[in-house]
C-alpha cells in the first residue's frame, strides 16, 4: 500500500529515508556526514520538502519499506530500506511516482548508483546528457522517461 506522507506517518517515512540514505551513501561519504542523517534530521528534511511543494509517499508492506517524492515532473528521494531491497518495492514506487508526475517524468541519480540505474533504464528512462558535479569525481546525471 502506498500512502501520502503527512504528520501521522512522517516519522515512519523519515526512518525509512534515513536508513536507506545512510546505506546508499556510506561508501563515498564521510562517516560523520552519514551519521548526521538521523531519523530526526530526515524528518526535518521531509517536512521542508513538503512545505516547498513536494509530495512524499510511503510504501508499507507489513512494515514501512520505501519512500519516494514527486515535485512537478521530478521524481526524487526513491529509497527502499536495505533489508527489503530486491523485492520489487522500488519498481512499485517508481511506477506510482511516474503516475504522479505533471509532465515527462525525470530524475537525477548519482552516476555510481548502478542498481538504481538498471531499474530506471528497465522502466524506460534514458540519460538526457545533463549532469551536475556533486563532489570531486562524482556527478549526478539526469534521466527522463522516453
Amino acid at each position: 500500500m502506498i500512502v501520502a506522507v503527512d504528520e501521522s506517518n512522517i516519522l515512519q517515512a523519515a526512518a525509512v529515508h534515513a536508513a536507506s540514505w545512510r546505506a546508499s551513501h556510506r561508501l563515498f561519504c564521510s562517516p560523520e556526514f552519514v551519521a548526521a542523517h538521523t531519523v530526526e534530521h530526515q524528518q526535518d528534511y521531509l517536512r521542508e520538502k513538503i512545505q516547498n511543494g513536494s509530495r512524499f509517499y510511503l510504501l508499507v508492506e507489513g512494515v514501512p519499506a520505501g519512500v519516494v517524492s514527486v515535485t512537478g515532473s521530478s521524481i526524487e528521494d526513491l529509497y527502499v530500506i536495505p533489508e527489503m531491497q530486491g523485492r520489487g518495492i522500488g519498481t512499485q514506487l517508481l511506477e506510482f511516482a511516474i503516475g504522479q508526475c505533471e509532465g515527462t517524468p525525470m530524475l537525477w541519480i548519482l552516476e555510481n548508483n548502478d542498481r538504481a540505474g538498471r531499474l530506471y533504464r528497465r522502466m524506460g528512462f534514458r540519460v538526457t546528457g545533463q549532469a551536475a558535479r556533486v563532489d570531486d569525481g562524482l556527478d549526478e546525471i539526469e534521466l527522463a522517461l522516453v
